[in-house]
């Protein structure tokens, strides 16, 4: 049996106006209540967000106040810093003198004896650009005056003086008798110093 539809045709036109209309707004409230999901869920992650910075900045605050506590110990170490280098400066090329002269005594010939005694030791010049460094690795010399009997006596003081460790290029400069034919002589010598005679100070090492 068929069936027919008795209402007008604007009756039906409304109707389906009416079921677009409340679609549309299911739709829109579904849409807003998303929006309003999503706000919140950001604003709570936004306040976590300010927690967690807030907490940190905490952190921050502790560990500078004990980065301004440490600073005194950071001061301190730069000093200690500076009087080390400054040490190592001053005692750079340090010789024993004493056993210098120790060595000196053993040396000596027994038919000659000193009037004199100088000596010099220079700091290491920095390298740079017209600066040139000695092969032999000198660090300073010696010189000598003083009276022996005859010229054997001046021959081993000159041979003995290279027997001492750290003592190189000995040298005569003048050797005169004090009267004629009485066979002592009046002399001037010297010999040069190598790093062997600096101390461990002297060359930078600790103790």
């Amino acid at each position: 049996m068929s069936q027919v539809n008795l209402l007008p045709p604007e009756l039906r036109r409304r109707e389906v106006v009416r079921r677009n209309t409340r679609l549309v707004v299911l739709v829109a409230v579904g849409l807003f209540a998303l929006i309003v999901v999503f706000y919140f869920v950001q604003v709570l992650n936004l306040n976590q967000a300010k927690d967690d910075l807030a907490a940190q900045q905490q952190v921050n605050a502790g560990l500078q106040s004990n980065i301004a506590g440490l600073q005194q110990y950071a001061t301190l170490e730069q000093e200690l810093a500076a009087k080390q280098q400054l040490i190592g400066t001053v005692f750079t090329n340090e010789v024993s003198w004493s056993g210098v002269l120790l060595d000196l005594s053993r040396v000596i010939p027994s038919e000659a004896y000193l009037t004199s005694f100088t000596a010099q030791v220079s700091a290491p010049a920095a390298a740079g650009v017209g600066v040139t460094t000695t092969p032999s690795n000198l660090v300073g010399s010696i010189s000598f005056a003083g009276e022996a009997k005859e010229t054997s006596t001046l021959a081993a003081w000159l041979t003995r003086l290279e027997d001492v460790k750290g003592w190189v290029n000995a040298w005569m400069s003048s050797a005169n008798e004090t009267a004629p034919y009485n066979r002592i002589y009046t002399f001037s010598s010297g010999v040069d110093l190598t790093s062997d005679v600096v101390t461990e100070r002297g060359k930078g090492v600790a103790p």
